[in-house]
Parts: C-alpha cells; sequence; structure tokens
C-alpha cells in the first residue's frame, strides 16, 4: 500500500511539472515549451537590384555601371530579448559585364555584425529594422589586371520575420549596403547595392 502510494505521488509530480513546462499558443493552440531557442542559425538569398560599380578616373570622368546579380549568404545569431537580436552575416556576390569594349568582374566577400530592433506581433510575426557595420573584401579585375582591398563597409536593413513554429523562422526583408571601394592603377571602384532577400534560420538552445 505504501508502495502504491509512493509511485502515485511520483507520477503526479511528473505529470505536474509536465504540465508547468508547457503552455498552449493562444494562437495556433499548439503546445509551447519554456526551453529557450534564443540562439539561431540559417541562410539568405539576396537578389541585388541595381549594383552600383562606380568607376572614378583621377581627375577625370565618372562612370557608374549598374548589374542585377544574385547573392548567397549565411547568418548565426542570438536574440536578446523579444525586441532586440544580434547577428554575424558573411555573404557573396559577384559581377561580369562589359562597357565600351572593356570587361569589368568583381567579387565581393562581406562580413558585417548586424543589430536588430523587433517588434514581436503574438509570437507570430516581427517587423524590424537593422544596422550592419563590417568588413568587405573586394576583387576588382579590368580588362585582365586584377586588384583587391579590404574596406569597412555598412548596411541598413527593414524586414519581417514569420514565426512558422518553435524551429523555423522565415525572413523577408530590404536593404541597402555599402561595400567599400577598391583602387586600381588608374582608377578607384566603389561597391554599393540595394538587395531584396529571403531567408530561413533554424532555432535552438544551449
Amino acid at each position: 500500500m505504501k508502495n502504491t502510494f509512493m509511485v502515485s505521488l511520483v507520477m503526479g509530480m511528473m505529470a505536474t511539472g509536465a504540465l508547468a513546462t508547457e503552455c498552449v499558443c493562444p494562437v495556433c493552440d499548439y503546445p509551447m515549451t519554456t526551453q529557450s531557442r534564443d540562439n539561431y542559425t540559417g541562410f539568405r538569398i539576396y537578389k541585388n537590384e541595381h549594383s552600383l560599380y562606380s568607376y572614378n578616373y583621377p581627375n577625370g570622368p565618372k562612370e557608374k555601371h549598374k548589374k542585377d546579380n544574385v547573392g548567397f549568404g549565411t547568418t548565426v545569431g542570438n536574440n536578446l530579448a523579444d525586441w532586440l537580436r544580434v547577428e554575424y552575416e558573411t555573404l557573396y556576390m559577384g559581377a561580369q559585364y562589359s562597357q565600351k569594349d572593356i570587361d569589368f568582374e568583381y567579387d565581393i566577400w562581406a562580413n558585417f555584425l548586424n543589430a536588430y530592433l523587433l517588434y514581436d506581433c503574438q509570437q507570430v510575426v516581427a517587423p524590424y529594422v537593422g544596422l550592419g557595420l563590417g568588413l568587405t573584401g573586394i576583387w576588382g579585375e579590368i580588362d585582365g589586371e586584377l586588384d583587391n582591398a579590404f574596406d569597412l563597409s555598412y548596411q541598413v536593413m527593414v524586414g519581417v520575420i514569420f514565426k512558422l513554429n518553435q524551429r523555423i523562422d522565415l525572413d523577408l526583408g530590404f536593404k541597402y549596403v555599402n561595400f567599400g571601394k577598391v583602387e586600381h592603377h588608374h582608377a578607384v571602384s566603389k561597391v554599393d547595392a540595394t538587395q531584396l532577400y529571403i531567408g530561413a534560420a533554424y532555432k535552438f538552445g544551449l
């Protein structure tokens, strides 16, 4: 009799503990655990609208060439609070084109530390604004002559996070990014772009 009572007590405590760590989402009626999933890792695809390669001659004309292209990147971040997150982002983009019988080719690898302010709407969607500062490597080849440089860069972002479930987020956004410049033998190339992007993130706890 005493053993039966102890087993019943332990099972009751386990059931109570399980109930204490779960709640029901008021929107989707799915069970939600209190386990922290403040860390995330993900990827992004960037559609570069009019990436601008400004080719400046010293004491001469300034030429601006726009090129639409695609970039790819990854992110790793942490939600410090419901309204604040920090993130490391790395991305690659490139371009090839010809103007006035001159061949241009650019490869860009950028790394940013981003900070976002979010407005969390019932754990379903979260509009945000963000700012990123970083370092970019630019490799510019003009008619076979390759020059490269590492320069400070910055970006500003606006977007919306859609919280599909407790593990997966979908991210849609728009940003302006200034990658910096690279000096050539006869000119200087400055590179910036406006980008539309879509991404997904997997959330986890440590």
